[in-house]
């Protein structure tokens, strides 16, 4: 174990999740579960001009359901708006700040109007955050996150690393949950290696 380096540990703990705990649950994602909406006055992603909410964001012709400041208690939130945040909000601000991404933000993004499409932006933008922390090596994992991260500038980047894989665990494993919820209350028999 003496050959690992806190970089290496710090991408394991999140690919280990992804390959053994994740990305197979997603795949096969259909339309019907990526915008179900399991309780009445969800958020999600929506066809531009069909927002619930008082604000949308989005360049394209989706556009995702948010206001500010967030309702309380916040509203329940589709599988497609669950993966709208993992992929702007956590991903790609994240690696256009440190790893040189295109700018985004939610105002600006093009959100999926597929499921397919959603699970094609998460895999590049999980791909280009792997890319990017693995470049840091571990001398980077020190430095200063910088302006990008507001009041946590001062924090060193693997503070960083360590919430935005906990972010990742923490929302994907709540999309899984809604895809089992979806599976079971639509009559389809789930077998053990779903």
């Amino acid at each position: 174990m003496t050959d690992q380096t806190w970089n290496a540990l710090l991408r394991e703990q999140l690919t280990w999740h992804w390959t053994h705990q994740l990305r197979d649950r997603l795949d096969g994602l259909t339309d019907d579960e990526y915008f179900w909406e399991p309780v009445p006055g969800c958020w999600s992603v929506r066809s531009r001009g069909t927002a619930t909410a008082p604000v949308r964001a989005g360049s394209g012709a989706m556009t995702i359901d948010f206001a500010i400041p967030v309702p309380d208690p916040p509203p329940f939130t589709t599988i497609a708006w669950r993966l709208g945040h993992v992929i702007v909000g956590v991903l790609a601000v994240r690696n256009a700040a440190h790893f040189g991404r295109a700018p985004t933000d939610y105002e600006s993004f093009e959100y999926a109007p597929t499921a397919a499409t959603a699970l094609a932006q998460l895999d590049a933008e999980y791909a280009t955050w792997l890319a990017g922390v693995e470049s840091l090596g571990d001398a980077g994992l020190t430095r200063a996150c910088g302006p990008a991260e507001g009041p946590y500038a001062e924090y060193p980047l693997a503070t960083l690393v360590l919430h935005i894989h906990r972010e990742l665990i923490h929302h994907l494993a709540e999309v899984c949950l809604l895809r089992d919820l979806y599976r079971h209350t639509h009559g389809r028999a789930v077998r053990a290696t779903d």
